[in-house]
């Protein structure tokens, strides 16, 4: 089967994103493009573990809400959540309301102050874990990757939550840590240009 399909302007585009209409738009302006914004990254990992068990479009279609219910993934201000933000969350039927998934986030945003301290921004930690260009694998056919394993467990070591390697491979293809548009998708020469611009934290 094609990895491809002809986009409304007869254009190939990646075959996921005929799934949903709401898809097109997130796949050709969006999806593997390089992001160093420590809050973009954040809200990108945070709705990858909601999406864990259910489906992208349904995390898409409530995204303006996750965004007004965690002060766009400010997670500074996430980290100060209390019991009644968590309680409010819960009742909250614009997001997806699991407990496991909402403490996460609270969690998360804590850890996410501790790495910051530690190494001056996530988008330096994160942008560690890309792989080299002889590493790549054919893009989607794959779930996980060496460097999703290895930056799972390291995220975990440090007490992060709902992130294993497949939420971790989804998250570093969202962030354009590595470019999966399929070969002959028209928005992957897009994002390639946009990864030899883009300046690597850190770097």
């Amino acid at each position: 089967m094609s990895m491809t399909i002809a986009g409304p302007d007869g254009q190939s585009r990646c075959r996921w994103c005929a799934a949903a209409p709401e898809f097109l738009d997130y796949h050709d302006t969006e999806w593997g493009f390089p992001v160093s914004d420590d809050h973009r990254l954040f809200e990108k990992l945070c709705l990858e573990g909601f999406q864990s068990g259910l489906s992208w479009r349904t995390i898409l279609a409530k995204r303006q809400n996750f965004c007004a219910a965690f002060h766009d993934f400010d997670f500074d201000r996430i980290a100060r959540f209390t019991q009644l933000d968590l309680d409010r969350l819960l009742q909250d039927a614009g997001i997806v309301r699991h407990r496991g998934k909402i403490e996460a986030v609270i969690n998360n945003a804590r850890r996410a102050q501790e790495l910051v301290k530690q190494e001056g921004s996530l988008a330096a930690f994160i942008w560690r874990y890309e792989p080299g260009p002889k590493q790549l694998a054919k893009p989607q056919t794959a779930s996980t990757s060496a460097e999703s394993l290895a930056l799972s467990k390291d995220l975990k070591k440090q007490g992060w939550k709902f992130v294993g390697p497949t939420t971790v491979y989804a998250f570093m293809q969202a962030m354009g840590l590595i470019n999966d548009h399929a070969e002959g998708c028209v928005i992957r020469a897009k994002v390639e240009r946009a990864r030899k611009k883009f300046k690597r934290p850190g770097h």
